[in-house]
């Protein structure tokens, strides 16, 4: 034993081999019976695919870096149910490409965000977040009020998702411009916003 473990050692080569085999089995240990599980792999009661404004509204998000600062996870501990509600679960997600979970908190979570503010205090927050939180130190996005959402790229948006698994239709990836069309990316961003965390929202 002590002869194996010397060659290990001594050889890089063997070193990093071994490793990638003690990762890879324990992959298939921790990873592979989860690509399995219903609890992991179907949506939850009430969980439903982002409409054509909030999946417009959700690539401004993504492109404006808030994921950065905001997770969409809310840990299985008091403290964090206690202030943002009932823990996050894998079936909220299936629909997320990508998820956006996250670990990095310099704002609030914002798994349960949905219906807990009114259009027109996002719409304040985030044209100067100082005006409704004037201790915030998140950046101001007041462009996003004139700037025209993306009408014309949301259905080949859709008609990919459908192809992971998204359950689009087609009469909603059809109508899907028309419902983009004469919104702002600021319309998009709240209608994304709003629909955060509804299904298990009021759930403790």
């Amino acid at each position: 034993m002590e002869k194996i473990q010397k060659l290990i050692e001594e050889h890089v080569g063997y070193l990093i081999v071994f490793t990638l085999l003690v990762i890879s089995v324990a992959m298939l240990v921790e990873i592979l019976p989860l690509m399995f599980q219903k609890s992991t792999t179907q949506p939850i009661a009430g969980v439903k695919p982002y409409d054509a404004l909030q999946l417009t509204g959700r690539d401004v998000y993504i492109r404006e870096g808030c994921h950065t600062c905001h997770s969409q996870m809310i840990r299985p501990f008091r403290a964090e149910t206690e202030r943002y509600g009932h823990y996050s679960v894998a079936g909220e997600s299936v629909y997320d490409h990508p998820f956006l979970w996250g670990s990095k908190r310099t704002g609030p979570d914002l798994a349960r965000v949905g219906g807990r503010y009114s259009d027109e205090w996002h719409n304040t927050h985030l044209v100067n977040p100082r005006d409704v939180v004037p201790e915030s130190n998140m950046p101001a996005f007041p462009w996003l009020v004139t700037t025209p959402a993306d009408a014309a790229g949301v259905a080949a948006k859709m008609t990919a998702l459908r192809k992971v698994g998204v359950p689009y239709t087609d009469q909603e990836i059809s109508e899907g411009k028309a419902k983009v069309e004469g919104k702002s990316e600021m319309e998009a961003l709240i209608a994304y916003l709003q629909g955060l965390g509804l299904a298990l929202k009021n759930v403790r």
